[in-house]
């Protein structure tokens, strides 16, 4: 049986990573698509106060027209005021309270030694009293109910029959006690007192409010008010081509909306709705891989890369997917700006634009109000782009997210105004989706750091991290080569200075710069920047040997660098900033001095490769040009010109800058920084006499 080869996976992705680019864009596709909502799009765009642009839109089906929100909130309140309270009769109470009256009333009357002669006709003259005011009924009073007045109307429930009435209609306890007093009649005034207190302390409310029955004729009446006003009849007029779109017109455009977008689910074939989304999501992704390949091939190259963009764009698209599943009332509680900082701070600004773009696009598709939809992101994703040129403080997002929200202020009240004329019209708790959005823009900072640990992008923070001389790396680079660290710092300056002149990454040159001599920390003393006395050890070892030691640098360092998991990106000037140039000294000492033996030439060259980037060119420059100046006994404008001229225009005849991107014009712009930066180091004075 064959065994399987030790990182055969390995293998396998380099020879079908070509390949790997195109199964991505189809899972992301099919990702996108599988969740979108499965219904035909409605064709018409429309606003209210603005003009119908189409043709005259006739009803293909006849359709109900819906109320407004604000005219159903308003029947609603209407229906609940005419849904009177509603009390029932509780005939439990008139037994009780007749029941302990009655065994009161003999025990007192004993007491008290009243005459027995008059016992009967007393008690049933109390008795038929208390029977007429508890069938008239006591009411109990409710605070809630008296809104009006001491006075209100109400149902009153008895034996399933509803009858209105008023509580002026019925008893209180107070008024059924003065009616008592009023009407009970007898000559001995004890025995009135008597029975005034006796049948006070038995009036008890038998008209009681019942919430639960009330609350549930007001959910009924609810559900049963129409939320339509009218009808629309097939072949109708809806509007006319010009007509102005007022408030009833406007009414019965989304109430056909909603109609054919309920019919649509049940009579639309979702395969062909299904082949629709595919073709659309199909093409903008293609775009996105047209565009990378054309303009960021680099990326278009890199998996990992390319990866975390289509993941970006299937995120925001599925969490579309989700906001319109859960029915949010406004879609723009979604942060769409996240896009473009996320890919400017990780990528570029071109970039960003175009996915940004890419994503509002097909998110158009399935949003109301799709052009101001697309117009509030383009928008306020444009300076989010604009206001993050680097993220060089952590306050810079807290200020793009300001600037964010100012956009969307802008364009909210622009659009408002647009449609309605009157600032007093302007539903400004329609603007709290968008705040609440960037706030969540601000999610943007601990993704990027997620991103760049994941997929090996460096960015600009991290840059910023990578360039703090106080990091545990460069403090040791300092305490073991001081001469090496002060010579990266010098380059560093060269090289940034530079590069941002003739424009390029000054951040990412500036960690290469360094680190790019990392490597020397294994054996310091050999490199003259670090030798304190005139004896060298190279003096004691074959010229071949020293040569070795040299080169060996650019290897330690790489794997110096690596332990650190410093990213590729600065790892590629350790690289490159030799090129595969020679050790010309202990080549050229060879030679001299072993003029009859063999040489071999590699044993003498950096491996390489050169440098494949402006970034990379320029730091190569300022490292030989750095070196070579320390060398200058009497350093004056001469010397350093022609130091610099001399350095530059060897590394062109050693076609060493063949692959980096720098014309000639960038040459001599570099030329011209490192002359008067160099001056300025070694204090030079320019002669004006000479000059003149």
């Amino acid at each position: 049986m064959a065994k399987i080869k030790k990182n055969s996976h390995k293998v396998l992705y380099r020879k079908y990573s070509s390949n790997i680019k195109y199964v991505m864009m189809v899972v992301c596709v099919l990702a996108i698509t599988l969740y979108l909502p499965k219904q035909p799009r409605f064709r018409y765009e429309f606003e209210k106060g603005k003009t119908w642009q189409g043709k005259d839109l006739v009803s293909p089906f006849s359709f109900a027209i819906l109320k407004t929100n604000p005219q159903v909130t308003t029947d609603k309140i209407e229906a609940l005021n005419n849904v009177l309270p509603i009390y029932t009769y509780d005939q439990d109470v008139f037994k009780g309270q007749t029941e302990a009256f009655l065994n009161e009333f003999d025990v007192k009357w004993k007491a008290n030694n009243f005459s027995e002669s008059q016992k009967e006709a007393n008690k049933q003259e109390a008795l038929k009293m208390l029977q007429y005011i508890y069938k008239k009924g006591i009411i109990g009073l409710t605070a809630k109910h008296q809104k009006d007045g001491k006075y209100y109307d109400f149902s009153l429930v008895d034996n399933n029959i509803s009858t209105n009435t008023s509580s002026q209609d019925v008893f209180t306890t107070e008024t059924a006690l003065n009616y008592f007093k009023n009407n009970f009649k007898t000559i001995d005034l004890r025995f009135k007192d008597l029975m005034i207190n006796m049948v006070e302390s038995h009036l008890k409310p038998n008209i009681l409010f019942d919430e639960t029955l009330t609350e549930t004729v007001k959910s009924s009446t609810i559900n049963s008010l129409s939320t339509t006003k009218g009808m629309v009849q097939k072949g109708e007029l809806i509007v006319a081509k010009g007509n102005f779109v007022d408030d009833e017109i406007y009414q019965k455009l989304v109430s056909f909306k909603d109609a054919y977008e309920a019919q649509s689910k049940t009579i639309g074939d979702n395969k062909l709705i299904y082949l629709g989304q595919i073709l659309l999501v199909g093409f903008i992704i293609t775009l996105l891989m047209v565009f990378l390949y054309l303009f960021r091939k680099d990326i278009f190259a890199d998996n990992r890369q390319l990866s975390l963009l289509l993941i970006v764009i299937t995120s925001m698209l599925l969490a579309l997917t989700w906001a319109i599943k859960l029915n949010l009332n406004s879609l723009y509680y979604i942060p769409f700006c996240i896009v473009p900082i996320i890919i400017r701070i990780l990528f570029d600004t071109r970039l960003a634009l175009n996915l940004h773009l890419l994503v509002i696009l097909v998110a158009g598709f399935f949003v109301p109000n799709s052009f101001e939809f697309v117009f509030y992101q383009t928008t306020a994703g444009m300076v989010a782009i604009y206001s993050i040129k680097n993220l060089l403080k952590r306050e810079q997002l807290l200020i793009s997210a300001s600037f964010i929200l100012a956009a969307y202020f802008v364009s909210f009240v622009g659009i408002s105004l647009l449609r309605e004329g009157d600032f007093k019209q302007i539903e400004w708790g329609q603007f709290l989706p968008f705040i609440f959005s960037v706030l969540l823009s601000l999610l943007a900072y601990p993704l990027i750091y997620a991103f760049e640990r994941v997929f090996g992008i460096t960015s600009d923070v991290a840059l910023i991290e990578l360039t703090n001389t106080n990091n545990k790396l460069l403090r040791e680079l300092a305490f073991k080569a001081p001469g090496t660290f002060q010579h990266s710092l010098q380059v560093a300056n060269l090289a940034e200075a530079a590069i941002f002149k003739i424009g390029g990454n000054s951040l990412l040159v500036r960690a290469g710069a360094l680190y790019h001599d990392i490597g020397k920390m294994e054996n310091p003393q050999y490199f003259i920047e670090n030798q304190n006395t005139a004896v060298s050890p190279h003096d004691k070892l074959p010229y071949e040997q020293s040569a070795q030691i040299i080169i060996k640098h650019v290897h330690k360092g790489i794997e110096i660098t690596r332990k650190y998991k410093l990213p590729e990106t600065v790892i590629d000037f350790i690289r490159t900033h030799h090129g595969n140039t020679r050790v010309d000294y202990f080549y050229q000492s060879f030679l001299k001095n072993s003029p009859e033996k063999f040489v071999d030439e590699n044993i003498f060259r950096y491996p390489g490769p050169i440098p494949f980037s402006k970034e990379t060119g320029v730091l190569m420059l300022a490292d030989s040009v750095e070196a070579a100046s320390r060398s200058l006994k009497n350093p004056d404008a001469q010397s350093i010109n022609d130091l610099v001229e001399r350095i530059i225009n060897y590394k062109l005849e050693q076609n060493q800058l063949d692959d980096c991107d720098l014309t000639l014009k960038d040459l001599e712009t570099i030329k011209l920084i490192f002359k008067t930066m160099l001056m300025s180091i070694y204090h030079v004075r320019i002669d004006y006499l000479q000059t003149v």
